[in-house]
């Protein structure tokens, strides 16, 4: 007979199996511990990300390296738990090139489900923007050395049939990186090669030839949160009691796409209802250039990339009681912040002396004092000015975005669904 045991975790008794992983024990319990590098099968547990940290009789400890015993003692959901769990993965995502709209896993990503898990709609940290080599000399795979979390899953569980390690840590300290043996590699099955890719929490590890893409609802982190209370949080937003009174609204589109203006007016017949509380002032959907009057609310979508988005992204700040980042790129750069690894000459030499599209002798980056002036880099939007909230997405679900600003002049109560929350 099993030997069982028991321990509290967040005040709820449990008896569960003496020995058993307390990551898995608080699963099947309905309470949620996040964790990047632990995987059921490896044992021991890596403990590496961090991102598990609970507070363990009365000691700050990886649960997932923690097997559960008599009398055990474990706090997981306070807020200052809560609250570095989500720096850990802020930091991740700040620290490599994680850029959604544009990597091969999204949708099955772990370090992109973590952040939808914990509710991070943005970063506390300015992303570095690193330009590291992607290693393309594997036979099978691809190396996106920009995307890896060194959470050592592919170093421990990867291995060829005669049992020899495919992944390596590299190097020390802040120059550590995981790389690959070759020779070992072209060992591999396909079925091993792939089982790589799933295995790594980012899109790090990319099998050639062989595709993640599936339509949105069809990917593994599409529709369910593993948390049955996800969808009762109400993330930073303040609950008051309705005043149904006419706002005035003010958007506009920096270094972006248009997409989130597009998604603005997703929310179809419910946009009738929507004209009868909202005015428009300047804003592309009027077309007006300038304020004509002060606005309880501005919508800001795209990065900033020129002195011209810097001028305009301040009057809005001075003119708006409330300033909302709309997207991936108004929040940390988006796609165009794809060129900050990149020097500003190499970009410009490239998209205007040795682009396909250039004219025949046209050898020359336009100049001329009318022209705003490019920055050495894409900026967020809260790098220049002080933003109040951040609605994420490529581009953001319109029900999201019409419940938070419903929200933010009305107070109107509102639950974001998992299904609405995506970076991409």
């Amino acid at each position: 007979m099993s030997d069982l045991v028991h321990i509290t975790i967040d005040g709820k008794s449990i008896q569960a199996e003496k020995g058993r992983n307390l990551v898995q024990v608080a699963k099947e319990n309905g309470i949620f511990i996040p964790s990047l590098c632990y995987y059921e099968h490896i044992e021991p547990p890596l403990g590496t990300c961090r991102v598990c940290t609970s507070k363990i009789n009365g000691k700050y400890a990886p649960a997932c390296t923690e097997k559960v015993r008599e009398g055990l003692t474990v706090e997981v959901n306070t807020p200052d738990l809560n609250d570095t769990r989500k720096a850990l993965v802020e930091m991740m995502f700040a620290e490599g090139n994680h850029i959604c709209p544009a990597c091969e896993k999204s949708g099955n990503c772990d370090l992109q489900h973590m952040g939808y898990e914990l509710g991070i709609s943005n970063t506390r940290f300015q992303h570095l923007f690193k330009d590291r080599l992607i290693d393309f000399n594997p036979q099978r795979m691809i190396m996106e050395h920009n995307r890896c979390i060194k959470c050592l899953r592919c170093v421990v569980d990867v291995k060829t049939d005669e049992g020899k390690t495919v992944f390596n840590y590299q190097n020390r300290g802040n120059e550590t990186y995981v790389g690959i043996d070759y020779e070992q590699e072209a060992k591999l099955t396909e079925e091993q090669a792939v089982n790589a890719m799933h295995i790594c929490p980012t899109g790090a590890i990319i099998v050639r030839g062989v595709s993640l893409s599936a339509p949105f609802g069809e990917r593994k982190f599409d529709m369910e949160s593993v948390q049955e209370n996800f969808n009762k949080k109400k993330p930073g937003l303040r609950k008051r009691e309705p005043v149904m009174s006419k706002k005035i609204v003010a958007t506009v589109s920096l270094a972006g796409c248009f997409g989130c203006h597009m998604s603005l007016l997703d929310i179809d017949t419910e946009l009738l209802d929507m004209v009868e509380l909202v005015s428009f002032d300047k804003s592309p959907l009027t077309d007006f250039k300038h304020f004509t009057s002060r606005c309880h609310l501005g919508i800001i979508e795209g990065g900033v990339c020129n002195s011209e988005n810097i001028e305009t992204l301040r009057k809005f700040r001075e003119q708006c009681d409330i300033l909302v980042s709309l997207g991936e790129c108004a929040i940390w750069g988006g796609l165009p912040s794809m060129r900050n690894s990149i020097p500003l000459s190499e970009c410009l030499e490239e998209a205007y002396l040795n682009s396909a599209t250039s004219e025949a002798g046209a050898h020359v980056v336009p100049y001329h004092e009318d022209l705003p002036k490019i920055l050495d880099r894409v900026y967020a939007c809260n790098e220049i000015v002080k933003i109040d909230y951040h609605i994420p997405g490529c581009p953001p679900d319109a029900n999201h975005i019409w419940k938070t600003v419903k929200n933010i002049l009305w107070g109107e109560e509102y639950s974001i669904l998992y299904s609405e929350f995506k970076y991409d």
